[in-house]
């Protein structure tokens, strides 16, 4: 038995772009355990529902997480008009969709940036940025932000786009495509990406169940989960398939959000075929009285949001799960076994966002 040693690993590190912190135990170059703690930002946002009054709190989830922030927003709304029994118009519910998808576009195209930028390749990191910030000039020619975006109301949207917007919107998605097919092929077929991801930190479909892991990680690992299935919003009008492998590793996991990442660019050209017209919100009467627990398949998997009403103009209760709460032990699970080099891109591909787990 060699010496065992523990390293810190974060909260501040070149490769990490949130406040993780990891105890490894390791012995000669192997990680025999991971002790993960948490903890380092937590802001309290929650607990703003007893001081800001129920329509005005979307703007303070949205800023749970900036990369995330409209469909944190989307979540937000979805519970409190389950709580109120309010019918959104079918517009507004099309024009949610196509921001969520841009906003998981946008996501992903961070994340590639930032795996590159983990193994090193700081070119395919720069060209993974320039292909998302055409996404983000879209968010700030429809919404007026870049980062959050505010157009998320109980009852429907703030803004509308017009047709013709949406079709130059289409036209760009169009345009990106092969540059994004061209990106994303140096992922998948490039021999030193590979030697990093092919094999690395496997995730079994039974341990993915038993974690509870969620999201392209869950995917990643053979299981058929997307909270997009339920047929809410505009989805049930929408042709797709959960994007699946079976491999477990962070190849898998890689190649799950490249698929999404075309499947985002689909599902925005059919909304865009079939979105109706009509008004993009309803007028919301009267107060919360009771709970409501609303699901959204965020970029980086499940995410929960729980309001609870009493009825007067304040929230009782208000509770997010986020999916890098849940991933968290299947990080840990991969990261048994692993070798110390390898922990930087087991970190990375979950895609943690410590600012959404530390509300």
């Amino acid at each position: 038995m060699g010496k065992r040693t523990i390293i810190p690993f974060g909260p501040q590190h070149p490769v990490l772009p949130e406040p993780i912190h990891l105890d490894l135990v390791i012995e000669d170059e192997s990680v025999l355990e991971a002790i993960p703690s948490i903890g380092f930002i937590h802001r309290g946002l929650e607990k703003l529902v007893e001081k800001n009054e129920w329509p005005e709190m979307v703007y303070v989830i949205e800023r749970v997480c900036g990369i995330c922030s409209f469909g944190h927003g989307w979540g937000y709304c979805k519970s409190v008009e389950g709580n109120m029994g309010v019918e959104v118009p079918a517009r507004a519910e099309y024009l949610r969709t196509i921001w969520h998808e841009l906003g998981r576009m946008h996501s992903h195209l961070l994340w590639l940036g930032l795996l590159a930028d983990g193994f090193g390749f700081e070119s395919l990191f720069m060209h993974s940025w320039r292909i998302r910030e055409t996404i983000l000039n879209i968010f700030e020619e429809t919404t007026g932000g870049r980062v959050i975006f505010s157009v998320c109301k109980v009852g429907g949207v703030r803004k509308d786009i017009s047709n013709e917007k949406l079709n130059d919107i289409e036209n760009t998605l169009r345009g990106i495509r092969a540059e994004t097919t061209e990106l994303t092929n140096v992922f998948l077929e490039d021999v030193s990406v590979r030697n990093r991801l092919v094999g690395v930190g496997a995730l079994t479909k039974q341990d993915a169940i038993d974690l509870c892991a969620v999201g392209p990680v869950a995917r990643g690992s053979g299981l058929v989960m997307d909270v997009r299935l339920d047929g809410h919003s505009a989805y049930p009008d929408l042709d797709f398939a959960p994007c699946i492998e079976t491999d477990g590793d962070c190849y898998a996991r890689c190649k799950v959000r490249i698929r999404e990442l075309f499947q985002s660019m689909d599902l925005i050209t059919q909304a865009v075929s079939k979105i109706p017209d009509g008004e993009i919100e309803v007028k919301v009467k009267g107060n919360p009285s009771g709970e409501f627990v609303a699901r959204m398949e965020q970029p980086r998997g499940e995410a929960y949001y729980y309001s609870k009403g009493n009825g007067s103009k304040f929230l009782e209760r208000m509770r997010v799960r986020t999916p890098t709460n849940a991933n968290i032990p299947a990080l840990v699970k991969t990261l048994q076994g692993c070798d110390l080099a390898d922990v930087p891109m087991l970190v990375l591909t979950i895609d943690p966002c410590i600012s959404c787990t530390e509300r």
